[in-house]
């Protein structure tokens, strides 16, 4: 009896320190550390906070540090420099760097977003609102030759509009001298007739009756592929799988984006906006899927990029158009489709 009773106890103690260590195992295994640069912190990108929040990135062996670098040409920096692995931000920047005839260029390998994100912002409530009435008015615009700008100018210009700086019959001041990050308390500080800006921006700023939205700019712009994830020439080719994962998991947050309800999707986001109250979350949502915003998959097509370049050729910012297949690589966004249901 005591010699079955030591054999219990023996095989007890084996199997307690065999799911102990089991468990530590498991729970130590490293996560690859990704460090993304995104141009901005908005819910326009609900689609990756959804990936980070629900575990997505996870379960594809990665773990995201976001850094926002308020501007596509700090992301492109960030990115060129290896201070960051990936960037989120419009394929002109990787347009611009190719064109520099950089030997380790950005390649674009998923898309996030398929119109402009951005609102015009007016000091009065217009309901009746058309973009001609932006005739002899000053819009604060963005960055020059960042595709907020351009899409605004691209918009402006197809109202039968002119851009010009003394704001003449049938001519728009689009100012480019504001620094992104700080065009919301410009105009309310009393710079300009009108902004854009991106939400949350924008809803906070009607919230506290400093501005209304009066239009969207994607709605009025069509699709075009406004932002999308770019890694080095050189990284890619280095880290595939890498990659590859990280475009399943952004796919992942693409598909519960597309099929969640914007509660849904307003609770999955939350941690990433604590100053938002959940019901200004929910409009903002609303807002984004009303216009279409977000792409059902990460794949960037080729008469998409023409239609970006088309805008860039007419805002006067597109040198000369690089090869597709050389600054766009959809294997990876292919390969997500195709394994992920």
């Amino acid at each position: 009896m005591k010699k079955f009773l030591k054999f219990n106890t023996l095989l007890l103690s084996f199997i307690f320190f065999t799911l102990l260590f089991i468990g530590c195992t498991k729970n130590t295994e490293k996560l690859t550390k990704i460090n993304l640069a995104e141009v901005t912190h908005s819910v326009f990108y609900a689609p990756q906070y959804v990936a980070i929040s629900q575990g997505f990135f996870e379960e594809e062996g990665l773990e995201v540090e976001l850094m926002a670098a308020q501007g596509a040409d700090k992301t492109m920096a960030a990115l060129i420099s290896g201070e960051v692995q990936i960037g989120l931000m419009g394929p002109e920047a990787s347009i611009y760097v190719y064109n520099q005839k950089n030997k380790d260029y950005a390649v674009n390998f998923a898309q996030l977003t398929k119109r402009d994100g951005s609102f015009l912002i007016a000091r009065e409530k217009d309901d009746d609102f058309e973009f001609e009435d932006l005739e002899g008015k000053v819009v604060l615009g963005g960055r020059k030759g960042g595709v907020p700008e351009m899409t605004l100018e691209y918009v402006i210009k197809n109202s039968g509009l002119n851009i010009g700086t003394n704001v003449e019959e049938d001519e728009v001041n689009v100012r480019t001298d504001i620094q992104f990050n700080v065009m919301a308390g410009a105009f309310t500080g009393g710079e300009g007739d009108y902004v854009t800006l991106f939400e949350p921006s924008a809803t906070l700023l009607e919230k506290e009756g400093k501005g209304y939205i009066v239009a969207s700019i994607g709605e009025k712009s069509g699709e075009i592929p406004y932002t999308a994830y770019s890694s080095t020439k050189s990284y890619i080719e280095k880290n595939p799988e890498v990659i590859q994962r990280f475009t399943n998991a952004v796919y992942k947050g693409q598909l519960y984006v597309e099929n969640h309800s914007a509660e849904e999707i307003a609770k999955a986001i939350a941690p990433f906006f604590t100053d938002m109250k959940m019901e200004d979350l929910i409009t903002v949502i609303n807002r984004y899927k009303e216009i279409d915003a977000w792409c059902e998959n990460p794949i960037l097509k080729e008469e998409s990029l023409n239609r970006l370049m088309e805008v860039m050729d007419l805002a006067g910012e597109l040198d000369s158009k690089p090869p597709y297949s050389e600054i766009v690589d959809i294997k990876y966004a292919n390969e997500a489709i195709k394994n992920i249901k």
